[in-house]
């Protein structure tokens, strides 16, 4: 594949390091410029994208998962707040995104298994996933992992000049002991 991705070395995953931010965010500016999968209008800089970067604390509510082939980071997963507001903190919203030559691999399948796991062990009740319409690729993973839909809101976001809904999934954490 390009740019040397998928060769025979082992794709593993570890927690997101500061050296993974600048390839992070070369993945997510490739959403940002060309799909309306987020809803954020401006490319990001690593100063810039830094404060989301500094959410992510060590086997915690927040985390932040990476997919490498050597130092190739290929994609990311994370949880990040919901919402700002205390009773909310229980519940956190999930992002999952990857380099454009690691797709149809089940490498995201992989990413959103690995940080569902790893939150089943910490206060985590519920995982939020909201995924702009339409995308069956991206609602079909989270179906699979075993979230359930909750709801649309209609024409919410305008990005490319049109309007475009989003679907809200939740996920229960199963509870340990």
């Amino acid at each position: 594949m390009a740019d040397g991705f998928m060769n025979n070395e082992a794709i593993t995953l570890e927690q997101g390091q500061l050296a993974d931010l600048e390839q992070i965010v070369a993945i997510y500016n490739g959403y940002i410029l060309d799909t309306a999968i987020t809803f954020d209008l401006k490319p990001y800089t690593v100063d810039t994208r830094r404060p989301w970067f500094d959410q992510f604390s060590d086997h915690q509510r927040h985390q932040l998962w990476v997919a490498k082939q050597g130092d190739r980071v290929l994609g990311y997963a994370a949880s990040m707040p919901f919402r700002g507001k205390a009773a909310y903190d229980p519940s956190v919203e999930d992002s999952l995104y990857l380099h454009p030559d690691a797709k149809g691999l089940g490498l995201g399948k992989r990413l959103l298994q690995h940080l569902l796991m790893q939150l089943a062990g910490q206060d985590v009740h519920q995982v939020l996933a909201c995924i702009t319409l339409p995308n069956d690729v991206s609602v079909g993973l989270h179906q699979a992992l075993g979230f359930k839909p909750c709801g649309t809101f209609h024409e919410v976001g305008r990005k490319f000049e049109r309007y475009h809904d989003v679907m809200w999934l939740e996920y229960t954490v199963p509870q340990q002991g």
